[in-house]
């Protein structure tokens, strides 16, 4: 495979893996290396990048190492087309050219969890993240806080959790919140870093139940607890997450925070329908300035993540 082109803010880089750990019963958190991968950079809080994984009997040999590679990649026949998924940058080491991915544990249910679990050290990735060379912002970061918050509220299921976690150990040391985790077993709290004293982490164990049956209630209390005013309530419009993407992410035209003051910032992901959920209580309910609140939609129950 040749190596690609890297002038465009996202990069193609073929990786391997040096280093495992298991972190909890449902996350391994992976170490990548590669030869390129000191050209690889965050601009940190959830930064998203993509893995690209190898197919059976054909590995990485049909995915096109070019800067034009994803058109290419739409066009080849499903057997030849590596599946691709959406994780968040838990740690940079540029100086040592490493990376760290942490990656949930769902069984053999798809090609990602498949393959965390039978990876082995030596195996190889290609990563699709941000390119060190490139001078200007790199996009993937939906955590935008206005300069002035006077409080937090972070909320996610196990799909969450390593973004939660990555915007925790960055969070200046004077900030307070509620950071609320519905995770599959008590043991994945191991999976999180550090917090800000003032940011109180719950950690909500779903042991039956849909998704969000934790989350939500624990975010409705959580934002009557933050919440310093109440606001009329107000009309959200609906959106169809069987056939769309619940995501916003406010930000102005530079890419920057939406606003310069906030008494409470929300950032909340997980399963859509739990999400819009919540969305619908906060602003709609609550009334709060959809400027200070971040929604993404992950996933959808049933669904595979598509990137075609």
């Amino acid at each position: 495979m040749n190596a690609p082109t890297k002038t465009a803010p996202y990069q193609l880089v073929v990786s391997t893996v040096s280093r495992i750990t298991t972190l909890s019963n449902s996350f391994r958190r992976f170490t990548f290396t590669g030869p390129s991968m000191h050209l690889f950079d965050s601009a940190g809080w959830d930064q998203r990048i993509k893995l690209i994984f190898p197919l059976p009997g054909v590995g990485l040999e049909s995915l096109p190492l070019t800067e034009d590679w994803y058109p290419q990649w739409r066009g080849l026949p499903d057997e030849l087309r590596n599946p691709i998924r959406t994780y968040t940058v838990r740690a940079v080491r540029s100086g040592l050219g490493e990376v760290d991915i942490d990656i949930a544990l769902h069984g053999r249910t798809g090609p990602a969890s498949r393959w965390a679990l039978d990876a082995r050290v030596g195996d190889t990735i290609v990563i699709y993240g941000p390119n060190a060379r490139h001078g200007g912002p790199y996009g993937g970061v939906d955590f935008l806080p206005p300069d002035h918050t006077d409080a937090y509220l972070l909320a996610g299921d196990p799909t969450a959790l390593p973004a939660i976690a990555s915007i925790l150990e960055s969070l200046p040391a004077a900030s307070r919140g509620i950071a609320l985790l519905e995770v599959d077993h008590a043991t994945d709290a191991q999976a999180l870093g550090s917090a800000p004293r003032g940011i109180r982490v719950d950690v909500l164990v779903r042991s039956t139940g849909e998704p969000g049956s934790q989350l939500v209630p624990a975010v409705r209390r959580a934002a009557a607890e933050l919440c310093a005013e109440s606001r009329p309530p107000v009309d959200v419009e609906d959106v169809d997450i069987d056939n769309g993407l619940l995501w916003e992410a406010p930000r102005d035209e530079f890419d920057r925070p939406a606003m310069d003051s906030t008494g409470l910032y929300a950032w909340l992901a997980g399963e859509a329908g739990a999400i819009k959920t919540i969305r619908r209580h906060l602003v709609g309910e609550l009334g709060m300035d959809r400027k200070s609140v971040a929604f993404m939609g992950y996933w959808r129950q049933g669904r595979a993540e598509d990137n075609s």
